[in-house]
């Protein structure tokens, strides 16, 4: 953490937060402070900040943070500017520019928006500016959602290819069972899944003014170091230490050193199917030990409705997973094209239909 020059940080609602849901603007102050110095050292800062809908419950007048999905976007456009309009003074007080970057997820996998938001988020930081990301809460859908900042982040930091990322928490690591309980220990380092068997993670955050928990940050940490991007899990107190890297908190280490790419982290880790398509076991050798696309020749049905360009699960006949990617075809298509070669329906049916209906740079394993 100490020698990376791109960093992302996170830190969540409860955080930032009164703990009845007003913004702590004083805790918004001390992390500009802590992400400031580092940025005083040279050290490249993208801040990945929830709270919107939290700083938007009292303006509204709600007393907790809504379930529904109307009023959770209501309060996230009202608390987004009260939030960043806070972190524009506190980095002022520096010297630093912020800026705001709304992000769905399909900023994240459709390749013009993609490539968008890195050179936007690149030339913030070749400028001098600390970008502040969010998800666009006021937009996206509960199908196109990344459903907490947490994942968002390590996306982000697999985006910008940073060399570390920070979670920050209410919780000061990872431990071994509930930390408020005696005899449970600080699981002081994460080298795989192994090091995680019969850990109680645990539920959502117990503040109730955000959408995560420990469950998403330790899949947050996972994405990122199979990205190869070293992770620290540890509480906002901590950041200052952390960043300078001293041990505190729980360290993810990195489990490969060649990145996927973001599209392929998305569809494994932060999407659901639409459907499925099931495949015959022929087909499922191919896509699973060839690595090969998935052919209409393969195909024995579909279960569901989605359209082209959504996310699907590929089945095997059993009903498992195996895979899930972004089909090229209507549901409503695959039914007269299953069991025809590509050759044939080009022939039969127009070269358009000489496709694959998932193709292997556009798929991801899914191991049970």
């Amino acid at each position: 953490m100490a020698q990376a020059r791109r960093v992302v940080v996170k830190v969540g609602s409860s955080s930032l937060t009164t703990p009845d849901g007003h913004i702590d603007r004083e805790r918004i102050g001390e992390l500009a402070d802590v992400l400031a110095a580092r940025r005083a050292q040279g050290i490249e800062v993208i801040l990945v900040s929830s709270g919107a809908v939290a700083a938007g419950l009292t303006p509204l007048g709600l007393s907790r943070r809504p379930q529904d999905l109307a009023t959770q976007q209501a309060a996230a456009s009202v608390g987004q500017g009260l939030l960043v309009a806070h972190y524009t003074a506190a980095f002022a007080r520096h010297g630093l520019t912020a800026a705001q970057i709304l992000l769905t997820a399909e900023d994240m996998t459709r390749r013009v928006q993609y490539r968008n938001a890195q050179r936007t988020l690149t030339r913030l930081l070749d400028i001098g500016a600390v970008p502040i990301v969010n998800e666009n809460d006021t937009v996206a859908t509960h199908e196109i959602r990344f459903g907490d900042n947490d994942r968002l982040a390590a996306l982000v930091a697999h985006l910008l290819r940073a060399e570390a990322l920070l979670l920050l928490s209410d919780v000061d690591a990872l431990y071994d069972g509930n930390p408020s309980l005696p005899g449970t220990s600080r699981i002081a380092e994460v080298r795989g899944p192994a090091d995680l068997e019969g850990v109680d993670i645990g539920g959502t955050g117990k503040r109730g003014v955000g959408t995560g928990g420990m469950v998403t940050k330790v899949e947050s940490a996972r994405i990122a170091t199979q990205a190869g991007v070293p992770t620290v899990l540890t509480s906002a107190a901590n950041a200052r230490a952390a960043l300078e890297g001293e041990p505190v908190g729980t360290l993810f280490s990195p489990v490969r050193r060649r990145r996927p790419s973001t599209r392929q982290l998305w569809l494994a880790h932060a999407t659901a199917g639409r459907g499925s398509v099931v495949l015959d076991p022929g087909a499922v050798r191919a896509v699973v030990d060839e690595h090969a696309s998935l052919l209409p020749a393969g195909v024995v049905r579909v279960e569901g409705e989605f359209g082209a360009g959504d996310p699907v699960d590929l089945r095997d006949e059993d009903g498992r997973i195996v895979a899930r990617g972004l089909v090229n075809y209507d549901s409503t298509e695959i039914p007269d094209l299953m069991g025809r070669s590509t050759r044939w329906l080009a022939r039969e049916m127009g070269a358009e239909y000489e496709r694959e209906i998932v193709h292997r740079d556009d798929l991801v394993l899914i191991k049970a």
